[in-house]
């Protein structure tokens, strides 16, 4: 089965090591949506994969990726 994963605990390391709480204000979701996002337990809708990626100033690909 895919599964779709990321980088957002590298990228906010990154970016002067972001809080998920800080992430999740930008994106306009809970802190607890971007730790379970982390964590592998949930796959975002397109709109706010595509939010997180403009936080950090990075191309779709670069935060998630589909593995088939």
């Amino acid at each position: 089965m895919a599964q779709i994963t990321n980088t957002i605990r590298r990228l906010r390391f990154d970016a002067g090591e972001m809080t998920q709480k800080d992430l999740a204000a930008r994106a306009g979701v809970t802190r607890q949506t971007i730790n379970a996002l982390e964590a592998g337990k949930y796959s975002p809708t397109l709109d706010l994969a595509f939010r997180i990626a403009r936080v950090f100033g990075k191309p779709l690909e670069e935060v998630f990726r589909y593995d088939d």
